[in-house]
């Protein structure tokens, strides 16, 4: 469990506390190789904040195998706790590397999520370019969540990584409620990174994003659907500011 590595507590959520690097060579790839079962949460602070409002999705990311700090709200949150995490382990950064690793290695990947046009365009960019990957199947994420045909579907096409693009909290507790039912796999939730590959939704520029500045770009760009984004994420350091008071 999370509490037996590294980790950095924020609001009862414990967080990876390694770089991307370390993270990626001293616990997914590795696992990846022996076929290990594990579940990735990527976690900013709208997610956090979700989690103190339902405790079954609380209890869904403390259960998983690994929260990483994604977004940087939860780094801020940890420096202000005195409690500091090494970087920011974004999920769209991470979804590069674990596609780039399985590209090497030529490992399968099932892509569950967005909408359908969305699914098929990433899929196809992703065939492109890591033309090693074997693509174990695509859906789109209008799905019921008790559908056990679609999961009995995808396990049995025994994907190595699983990516779930179906906005939180739905993705998390998709994968909660049905990985015991594979024989292994990488399972992840991934929000927008679909939109992003299939050039739906364009990344925040580098210098954006070298100075945490991504959800400020988001912002501009998208000013009506991220604006609720943004004051959750002003609620949540204030929330941290008067937990540290306390």
């Amino acid at each position: 469990m999370q509490k037996d590595r590294r980790s950095v507590k924020v609001m009862d959520i414990d967080f990876v506390n390694k770089t991307q690097y370390q993270f990626l060579v001293e616990d997914i790839f590795p696992g990846l190789q022996r076929k290990e079962k594990k579940f990735i949460v990527t976690a900013n602070p709208e997610i956090v904040m979700k989690a103190q409002e339902d405790s079954a999705y609380k209890k869904v990311i403390q259960e998983a195998d690994y929260t990483v700090p994604d977004g940087i709200g939860i780094i801020l949150a940890a420096k202000l706790l005195k409690t500091p995490l090494q970087e920011r382990i974004a999920g769209f950064d991470l979804t590069l590397d674990l596609l780039n690793y399985a590209d090497e290695n030529g490992l399968s990947c099932y892509f569950l999520g967005a909408k359908e046009d969305v699914n098929e365009k990433a899929v196809k960019k992703v065939q492109s370019d890591y033309p090693n990957i074997h693509i174990a199947g695509r859906h789109n994420g209008y799905f019921e969540f008790d559908d056990r045909d679609l999961v009995e579907e995808i396990a049995a096409a025994v994907p190595d990584i699983i990516l779930v693009a179906a906005g939180f909290p739905k993705q998390e507790k998709w994968i909660a409620a049905y990985k015991d039912l594979f024989n292994h796999g990488l399972f992840m939730g991934v929000g927008g990174t679909f939109d992003i590959l299939a050039g739906e939704v364009k990344r925040a520029p580098e210098i954006w994003v070298k100075l945490n500045l991504e959800w400020f770009y988001r912002l501009t760009q998208q000013p009506r659907t991220r604006m609720k984004r943004t004051l959750k994420l002003f609620e949540f350091m204030w929330d941290i500011i008067k937990d540290r008071k306390r």
